[in-house]
This record gives C-alpha cells, sequence and structure tokens, in this order.
C-alpha cells in the first residue's frame, strides 16, 4: 500500500461577480448598537469588511476590513470567496463570522479585531454517518489492511467527496480519517476500480506540510482541466484526474492531484 501525505495549507475565498459560479452570499441582517448601523455589504471579494452608519444621518462613520482573501491568479476566483456570513453585538464587541466559521470580534471603541478558529463538533451520531457511505468506501476502510490503523472521521460535512482522482475513468472516493495511534487527521483516497487506499496526512509527513490535517476547514473536487494559467506563470500542474482543493479559512490553499505515478500537492499560497 502506498501512503503518501499530501499537504496543503489554508484557503481564501472571494465575492461574487456577475460571471462567477458560485451562488450569491446570503443577505448579512444589519445590527444597530447605541445609534449606530453596522452592515457587511459583501461586495468585494478581495477584502470582508463593515461599514458604519449613524442612523439620524444616514452618514457613513467608517469602514474597516475585518479580514483579506488571497487569490491565486493560477486558479478561478470564484472557487477562493469566503464572504461574512452573520453579524451581532455583544458587550460592546462587534461578533463577525465568516462562511467557513470564523469568529471576529470587533472593539467597537478602539476598532481592534482578534479572531478565533472555527469550531468544528463531530457529527452526533457516528454510526448513522457510516451507514450512509458508499459500500465501496466502506468494504474498503473496514475490510483492507487500513482498517486496524484507521478511523472514518466526521469533523467536517461532507466527510467524503466522489470525482476520478486518477483519471483512470473510474469513480474513486476521498474520505476523511483520523489515525488511531495519534489521533491525526488526514485523507483516504480509494480508487474505485481496485478499491487501493492511499493514505495523505494522518500520520505520514510531506514537504514542509507535517503530517496532520487539522488545520483543514474545508475541501471540494478540483475538477480536471479547471487550473487556469496566471500572468507570468508556466509551472501550471498537469492534471491527469480530479484533483481536491484543500484549505483553512481565509489563509491559503492547495491541490493534492494525481501526477501519473503518486499524488503530489501544489500549494497555492504562504
Amino acid at each position: 500500500m502506498t501512503r503518501v501525505v499530501l499537504i496543503l495549507f489554508p484557503v481564501a475565498l472571494l465575492p461574487c461577480l456577475a460571471s462567477a459560479k458560485r451562488a450569491a452570499p446570503a443577505r448579512v441582517e444589519p445590527v444597530i448598537y447605541e445609534g449606530i448601523r453596522y452592515v457587511a455589504p459583501n461586495d468585494d471579494g478581495r477584502r470582508a469588511y463593515i461599514e458604519a452608519w449613524d442612523i439620524q444621518t444616514n452618514k457613513k462613520l467608517w469602514d474597516l476590513t475585518v479580514f483579506t482573501n488571497r487569490i491565486d491568479p493560477k486558479l478561478e476566483e470564484d472557487v477562493q470567496w469566503v464572504f461574512i456570513d452573520k453579524l451581532r453585538v455583544q458587550d460592546g464587541t462587534l461578533m463577525v463570522t465568516s462562511e467557513h466559521g470564523k469568529s471576529y470580534q470587533i472593539d467597537l471603541k478602539t476598532k481592534a479585531i482578534t479572531e478565533s478558529e472555527p469550531a468544528w463538533s463531530p457529527a452526533p451520531d457516528a454510526a448513522t454517518e457510516l451507514n450512509n457511505i458508499p459500500e465501496a468506501a466502506k468494504r474498503a476502510i473496514t475490510n483492507s489492511p487500513i482498517a486496524k490503523d484507521y478511523d472514518v472521521s466526521f469533523h467536517m460535512n461532507p466527510f467524503y467527496l466522489r470525482g476520478d482522482f486518477n483519471g483512470d475513468g473510474k469513480i474513486d472516493l476521498a474520505v476523511l480519517v483520523k489515525q488511531r495511534s495519534s489521533g491525526k487527521l488526514g485523507i483516504a483516497i480509494i480508487h474505485g476500480e481496485v478499491d487501493k487506499v492511499t493514505i495523505l496526512g494522518a500520520g505520514v509527513g510531506l514537504g514542509n506540510g507535517g503530517d496532520d490535517f487539522e488545520w483543514m476547514d474545508s475541501w471540494q473536487v478540483y475538477s480536471k482541466g479547471r487550473v487556469a494559467r496566471g500572468a507570468g506563470e508556466t509551472a501550471v500542474p498537469r492534471l491527469h484526474g480530479d484533483a481536491l482543493l484543500v484549505g483553512k479559512s481565509e489563509a491559503a490553499s492547495a491541490l493534492i492531484y494525481w501526477n501519473g505515478k503518486r499524488y503530489v500537492w501544489f500549494q497555492q499560497g504562504d
């Protein structure tokens, strides 16, 4: 069994332009505190910001960037957009939540910003969730040699993705797993034709990414052919099959892809 770790770091995602393929963000309800209305316009893809308006005069008092989204020119912008999702005021502090669940606290007197990581909670009924996994994944995970070392992890939703990751025309599965001995998180890729399992992360290190994907709070299938060449860029990976775009909220991202021999990672930022 081949074990390869693809470490990718953090991700970032932007707002909605007319040509974007992602859906427009849900409208964020403004909040009012001590005569001031706080609004999240969600109209600038490269920064998420809030505005403060005087209720009586309807005059904008100030705006403040809460977080920025790093955009890699080699990827389509619509897969890198993260919006503000919620606003609320608590004890003189404006609480801002991003779409990925990261929280930011703004002191309304000093405008100082602090942030905290999203809190991921495991599925309430892991046994029920496991019943929802495709039969091929259950068979490969429960009957293969990895069964004694790894468990399916439900710390993110979805906990598995489908795609033709090695480009052989067969549907493969990528499943979140946890190494039992260390608790380290990673991904198991199960090739549909032979039920061969490759472990990425979860105790197996590669490059500067480490051997634990605990930082990862988003992932999605990045279909073959979507990697775009940016201005002045020449080293764009050739995708044999679908890739995995993984990352961490409001940070960087990376692709996990099959290079014809093994899975490798392609970093999208610092």
